[in-house]
């Protein structure tokens, strides 16, 4: 990219709102984001985008953990090696009034460092929740909150540390860059515009699916999302029941980018809709309006099913696959062997 394209690319993105960035933060142990809350805390967004924009974070460290509670960073001083450990967490502070919020220090809240006791010292200093700290609510400037990585951020709070919390070896932050937040897939495409054809490559072949939006919008914006993220590739189909269905759409325990945007939906559930050999519906807990990610593939029909799940698509092409899922052995429910969606893809 030529300089002045570079030049305007960097002012272009100093214009947009806080609320549409966010922080990459790149250490040695991998990489997370973190989205603002300037309504809660505009000072030290403000503050924290301009010194990201100026690398002030660069070559600093999260010096300081507690194992799943809290990681902490952004002391300039942990930028030479010489510092002595007694010093940690003395620099780059005093420099912010206190913005204290509602925002509750739960998982994946980032808030400002002060010192204990004394009022506005806030400063360039910065802690991520990894599980709640709800002593801290209130007492501390809440400014934004992890929107990927919290893996992360978890892996350093586990990172060898003395008595003290304070790491034995601090865990570099190698770059604080500032990004547009990452846009949602599909969330504002029309129904015209969801009515679309999903490929999914599994261990035993391709079937494909049409998606009905007529059936259930919102499910098949769902599912739309899933397969446009990524977030279904290499998933399992952890449940079979012959006559009955094929169920996969989990991955329990794994971290994805788009986990983001993994949340319940609203039950959509089509009066008309028959739950028939081939038909797709979302899989939900006891709650209706409790499906988010897991799916099922009808291998019989299902009339108990009819207005209690909701029906989003139907296979078109493919069905030889189903067949032969159907026909793989299994302890109980579950497959003897792994049986992956390899990758899911929206055809054109």
């Amino acid at each position: 990219m030529r300089p002045l394209t570079l030049l305007l690319a960097a002012l272009a993105l100093q214009a947009q709102s806080p609320a549409d960035l966010e922080a990459v933060v790149t250490t040695d142990a991998g990489v997370f984001r973190f989205a603002f809350h300037p309504a809660k805390a505009p000072k030290h967004v403000d503050q924290f985008l301009a010194r990201a924009r100026q690398g002030y974070f660069n070559g600093s460290a999260f010096f300081r953990v507690v194992p799943y509670g809290i990681i902490q960073g952004g002391d300039p001083l942990l930028k030479s090696p010489k510092t002595p450990r007694n010093l940690w967490g003395t620099g780059g502070l005093n420099l912010l009034p206190d913005e204290f919020s509602d925002l509750k220090h739960e998982r994946g809240t980032v808030s400002t460092v002060r010192i204990p006791g004394k009022p506005n010292s806030g400063g360039a200093q910065f802690f991520v929740c990894i599980g709640p700290q709800t002593a801290l609510d209130g007492k501390f400037s809440a400014f934004g909150h992890v929107t990927e990585g919290m893996d992360v951020v978890e892996k350093i709070s586990q990172s060898p540390a003395g008595p003290d919390n304070l790491t034995t070896q601090p865990v570099k932050i190698l770059s604080v860059t500032i990004e547009p937040k990452k846009v949602e897939p599909f969330l504002s495409a029309t129904p015209a515009e969801l009515a679309r054809t999903v490929e999914l490559k599994t261990t035993l072949g391709s079937l494909k699916i049409a998606l009905e939006p007529s059936w259930a919008p919102e499910h098949v914006r769902n599912f739309l999302k899933l397969t446009a993220s990524g977030w279904l590739n290499h998933t399992p189909f952890h449940r079979i029941v012959p006559g009955f269905v094929v169920q996969g759409g989990m991955a329990p325990g794994r971290s994805h980018p788009a986990d983001r945007w993994v949340r319940n939906l609203k039950g959509e559930f089509h009066p008309d809709r028959k739950h028939l050999r081939g038909i797709v519906s979302m899989a939900r807990g006891d709650h209706p309006d409790s499906a988010s990610t897991s799916f099922f593939l009808m291998l019989g029909d299902a009339p108990h099913l009819d207005g209690q799940y909701s029906a989003f698509g139907r296979i078109v092409e493919g069905l030889e696959v189903l067949a032969a899922l159907e026909k793989e052995p299994v302890n109980g429910e579950t497959p003897q062997r792994p049986l992956l969606l390899l990758e899911a893809t929206i055809l054109p």
